[in-house]
C-alpha cells in the first residue's frame, strides 16, 4: 500500500470557499444573463449551435432532438431537459416578446401545457435571432475552449439588437435573482438613438428623458399595466422607480370588456391576461370562488379561445353590476398580478443591479467594441487583398516578363523566387500570381482587377476614417438600429394606464364590436356594423338634407377624426359617439359656415409614427403630416393646415407613406404624383406645397389616395349631371406642381366638374344634389369612356337642383 498524505484544514474556511465557488458558478455560468447580449450560457450555446448547423430562417426546420444533441455534445454538458426546456421557452410567443427560435410543433401553451417530446418537434433560428449572430466570424467577440477543449465557443454574441431589454430575463441564483421585463423594440431603439445623439453629455441624460421613448414594459400577452401606486399616502410612479433604481413593482391587469346579452343580462369578456398567468388555473380559481360564493353574480364561465386569440367569457346574472364583479376578480384572482422588476445582470463577469440608462449604455459600449473589431478585421482583409491586387497589376503591366520567368523555372519554388527578386514581389503576391489562371490575364479581366482595386481603396479609406472617428462609429450604430427598427419594429401590445391601480375608464366596458359611424350634413351617430345598411337602388330619392352623406367603419376603441373645411380637426373616441342620431353641433364646436369634409379612423397610437394625414385644399395646396405630430386633444378642435383667404380644405386621407395622390380640378385638370414628393410638416399652420397649378377661376373639387399600381377607375360628375368613369392607368404619374392633364371634355352644355371619386368594381357612386337629394349608381352602370370625352347624362335633378358632391359606397 502506498503512502498517503493528509492536510489539516479549517472546516469553516473550506466550507466558505467551496460554497463561494459554487455560488459564483451558478451566478456566472447559469442563472444571470450578460448585459451585453442579454443571454445566459445555455441560450447562447443553443443559438450558436443553430448557427453552426446552418439552421437559418430560410432553411428547413430540424428535429429538436438533433439540435439538443448538438448542444449537449459540443457545448453544454448538462441534462438534455435543461437544454430542451430552454429552447422551447425561446420558441414560445406567449413567453418571449420576440421569439429567438422558430418552432414547428407543440412547444407548450398559455394553459401551462408542456412542450411535446423533442423527438416530435422541430426548430430553426428565427429572423430576429440571426441579428444576434451577425458578424460573429469577423473577430468581433472572444472565443474560449468548450468543456473538453476540443472546440471553441463564443464568450458572448455580437448582438446587433439590445436583447436583454427586448426579451427580458428571469433567473434565480445563489442569494440573488433577476426579473427583467420585455420591452418594445421601437421604443428601445429610439432611446438608444437619443443616447447616441447626446453621447458627449450622456451622464446628464435623465430617466425622464429616456421615458419619453421607453414608455414601460411591453409584455407578449398584452394586458394593462398601471403607472402609479399609492405608497405612504403619496402617488408613486412605479415604472419610473423601476427604471431609475433597477427595482420596482409593476401592477399588471387583464384586458376586459363588457358585452350586452338578451333580457338585460351582460357578460365580461377577458381578451388578454397578465404576463405568465396560466389560463387554465385562472379558470379553476374563478370556478372555485363561485362555488364557495366568494364571488356572486356569475352564472356561467367559458373558455372560447381559438385561432382568433384568447377569449374567456364570464356571464352575469340580471341586475349584477359588472364593476363589482370585476373588482372581486381583480382582487382575488390572477387577473391582476404584480411583476417584481429586478434588473440584475452580469457586467464584466460580476452581478450588478442596473438602471435603464446603465443597461442602454452598457449595450452601446458593447456595440462600439464589436464594430471597432469588425472594422479592424475588415480593414486587415481589405489591405491584404489590395496588396495582392497591387502585385497582379504589376504582373499585368509586365506580363511577358512574368510569363517568361515562370516558363524558365523548373519548379514553383524557383518561379516564386525569380518573381520576388526581379519584381520585388512579396511572398504572398508571388504565390497569388502563380495561382492565377490564364483567363485572368485577358483584357476584360484586367479591367475587373482595376475595378476591384478601386473599390478596395475606397473601402480602406472609409474604414480608416471610421476607426479614427468615434463620432462616425456611433453613427454606424445608429444607422443599424434604425434599419432594425424598420425591419422588426411593431406596435405596443401592453397598454399603460396613467391612473392608479384599480381605476377604470369608460373603454374598459366597451364591447369589442365593429361599429359604423354615420355622418350627415347636420347629424352623426353610430350603429353596429352587422345592423348597418343603406339604400342600394339606382335612382333619385327625395330625402333632403338629413340624408346619408358618408359612413366609416371603426373598431370599438378606435379614434375618429373629423376634418372641417376650415382646416380644423376634432378627435373623438368612437365609443363616445351617440348610438342615436343627434346634431353634430352637440359634439363639434363648428363655426358658422364650417362643415365636416372628411371622416377618418385613426390607427392605434403605437402606429401613429408610421401613418400620415394627407390634406388637399381648394387652392391646390397639399400638406402631409405625421399622425404622431398632430397636437390633438379629444373633443377639442385643433388646427391641422393653414389656409389663405377664400381657400378651404376639401380632402383628407390617411396613408402609410407609400401611396399616390390624385387631384381633380373643376375645369377638368387632373394630376397624379407620389405622396413622398410632399415633405411632412409639423407646424399646424403650415400651408403645405403646391400640388397642382390652377388657372384663373379654377378650384380643386376632389382628391384621392390611390395604389401606385393604378387599380381602380376615376368617376367624374359635371354640374349638369354628365357622368363617366376612366381607368387610372390613363393618368400617368407626374411630378407635383404641374398643371396636370385633361380628365374630361367640358363645355357650357356640361358645365364644370363638381365632383370626382375613385371606385373599385362592386362599389357604388352616390351623387348628392345641392338640395340634399341623392342618386346611387353601381360601378357597372357608369359608362366607361376616355379622358377626352364628356360622359353621359345620368343624374337629372331638375331645373332648380344640380349635382353638388360625389361619395363612394
Amino acid at each position: 500500500m502506498g503512502a498517503s498524505t493528509s492536510r489539516t484544514v479549517n472546516i469553516r474556511e473550506e466550507m466558505e470557499r467551496a460554497y463561494m465557488d459554487y455560488a459564483m458558478s451558478v451566478i456566472v455560468a447559469r442563472a444571470l444573463p450578460d448585459v451585453r447580449d442579454g443571454l445566459k450560457p445555455v441560450h447562447r450555446r443553443i443559438l450558436y449551435a443553430l448557427h453552426d448547423m446552418g439552421l437559418f430562417p430560410e432553411r428547413q426546420h430540424r428535429k429538436s432532438a438533433r439540435i439538443v444533441g448538438e448542444v449537449l455534445g459540443k457545448y453544454h454538458p448538462h441534462g438534455e431537459a435543461a437544454v430542451y426546456d430552454a429552447m422551447a421557452r425561446m420558441a414560445q410567443e406567449f413567453t418571449m416578446r420576440y421569439p429567438l427560435v422558430d418552432g414547428q410543433g407543440n412547444f407548450g401553451s398559455v394553459d401551462g401545457d408542456s412542450p411535446a417530446a423533442m423527438r416530435y418537434t422541430e426548430a430553426r433560428m428565427s429572423p430576429i435571432a440571426r441579428e444576434l449572430l451577425v458578424d460573429i466570424g469577423k473577430d468581433t467577440v472572444d472565443f474560449v475552449d468548450n468543456f473538453d477543449g476540443t472546440l471553441q465557443e463564443p464568450l458572448l454574441l455580437p448582438a446587433r439588437l439590445p436583447n436583454l431589454l427586448l426579451t427580458g430575463a428571469s433567473g434565480i441564483a445563489v442569494g440573488m435573482s433577476t426579473n427583467i421585463p420585455p420591452h418594445n423594440l421601437m421604443e428601445i431603439c429610439d432611446a438608444l438613438c437619443y443616447l447616441i445623439d447626446h453621447d458627449k453629455e450622456a451622464d446628464e441624460v435623465s430617466v425622464e428623458e429616456l421615458m419619453r421613448f421607453v414608455q414601460g414594459p411591453d409584455f407578449p400577452t398584452g394586458g394593462l399595466i398601471f403607472r402609479h401606486r399609492q405608497q405612504d399616502g403619496d402617488q408613486v410612479d412605479m415604472i419610473r422607480r423601476a427604471y431609475a433604481t433597477g427595482r420596482g413593482r409593476i401592477v399588471m391587469q387583464a384586458r376586459t370588456h363588457m358585452e350586452e346579452m338578451s333580457r338585460g343580462r351582460s357578460r365580461i369578456v377577458v381578451t388578454e391576461l397578465p404576463y405568465q398567468v396560466n389560463k387554465s388555473r385562472l379558470i379553476e380559481r374563478i370556478a372555485q370562488m363561485v362555488r364557495e360564493e366568494r364571488i356572486k353574480g356569475i352564472t356561467d364561465l367559458r373558455d372560447e379561445s381559438g385561432r382568433e386569440g384568447l377569449r374567456l367569457v364570464i356571464e352575469l346574472s340580471r341586475g349584477t353590476d359588472p364593476r363589482e364583479v370585476l373588482d372581486e376578480l381583480f382582487r382575488q384572482t390572477q387577473m391582476r398580478e404584480t411583476f417584481g422588476v429586478i434588473m440584475l445582470a452580469l457586467v464584466d463577469g460580476e452581478p450588478r443591479l442596473l438602471s435603464l440608462k446603465r443597461c442602454l449604455l452598457e449595450y452601446l459600449a458593447h456595440r462600439r467594441e464589436v464594430i471597432t473589431r469588425r472594422s479592424q478585421y475588415e480593414l486587415k482583409q481589405a489591405r491584404d487583398r489590395a496588396h495582392i491586387l497591387e502585385g497582379l497589376r504589376t504582373a499585368l503591366d509586365n506580363l511577358d516578363a512574368v510569363i517568361d520567368a515562370i516558363r524558365r523555372s523548373r519548379e514553383p519554388r524557383t518561379a516564386r523566387e525569380k518573381l520576388r527578386r526581379r519584381f520585388k514581389f512579396s511572398e504572398a503576391q508571388a504565390e497569388a500570381i502563380l495561382a492565377t489562371p490564364l483567363r485572368r490575364l485577358v483584357g476584360t479581366e484586367r479591367s475587373a482587377v482595376e475595378e476591384e482595386y478601386k473599390e478596395l481603396t475606397a473601402r480602406i479609406s472609409f474604414l480608416t476614417e471610421l476607426l479614427a472617428s468615434p463620432h462616425k462609429l456611433m453613427r454606424v450604430i445608429e444607422d443599424e438600429l434604425q434599419e432594425l427598427k424598420a425591419r422588426y419594429g411593431d406596435g405596443r401590445r401592453t397598454q399603460i394606464i396613467e391612473g392608479e391601480e384599480g381605476t377604470y375608464t369608460q373603454a374598459d366596458f366597451v364591447a369589442e364590436e365593429a361599429q359604423v359611424v354615420v355622418h350627415t350634413v347636420n347629424t352623426v351617430h353610430r350603429v353596429p356594423a352587422k345592423q348597418f345598411s343603406f339604400q342600394r337602388s339606382t335612382g333619385i330619392t327625395a330625402r333632403a338634407v338629413e340624408g346619408h352623406l358618408t359612413h366609416l367603419k371603426v373598431e370599438a376603441r378606435d379614434r375618429v377624426l373629423f376634418l372641417t373645411n376650415w382646416g380644423r380637426a376634432f378627435r373623438w373616441p368612437s365609443f363616445q359617439l351617440p348610438e342615436e342620431e343627434r346634431p353634430t353641433s352637440q359634439f363639434l364646436r363648428l363655426g358658422e359656415g364650417e362643415e365636416v369634409v372628411a371622416l377618418l379612423a385613426l390607427p392605434p397610437e403605437e402606429e401613429d409614427e408610421r401613418s400620415f394625414l394627407v390634406m388637399v385644399t381648394t387652392g391646390g395646396q397639399v400638406k402631409r403630416s405625421c399622425v404622431a405630430d398632430l397636437s390633438l386633444v379629444d373633443r377639442n378642435p385643433g388646427q391641422v393646415v393653414g389656409l389663405d383667404k377664400g381657400e378651404e380644405l376639401c380632402f383628407g386621407g390617411l396613408s402609410d407613406g407609400t401611396q399616390e395622390l390624385l387631384v381633380v380640378s373643376s375645369q377638368g385638370q387632373t394630376i397624379r404624383f407620389a405622396e413622398q414628393e410632399v415633405r411632412p410638416q409639423t407646424s399646424p399652420t403650415a400651408r403645405g406645397v403646391i400640388g397642382i397649378r390652377l388657372e384663373k377661376n379654377d378650384t380643386v373639387v376632389a382628391a384621392a389616395l390611390i395604389d401606385p399600381q393604378g387599380q381602380g377607375e376615376l368617376a367624374t360628375i359635371s354640374a349638369t349631371g354628365y357622368v363617366k368613369r376612366t381607368s387610372l392607368l390613363d393618368y400617368a404619374p407626374q411630378r407635383r406642381g404641374g398643371k396636370g392633364i385633361r380628365a374630361a371634355s367640358l363645355s357650357e352644355h356640361t358645365g364644370n366638374l363638381v365632383g370626382a371619386a375613385v371606385l373599385q368594381p362592386g362599389q357604388k357612386l352616390s351623387i348628392l344634389s345641392q338640395q340634399g337629394r341623392r342618386a346611387y349608381f353601381p360601378f357597372e352602370d357608369l359608362p366607361q369612356m376616355g379622358r377626352s370625352t364628356q360622359g353621359r347624362k345620368l343624374a337629372n335633378f331638375g331645373r332648380r337642383d344640380a349635382p353638388a358632391k360625389a361619395v363612394v359606397f
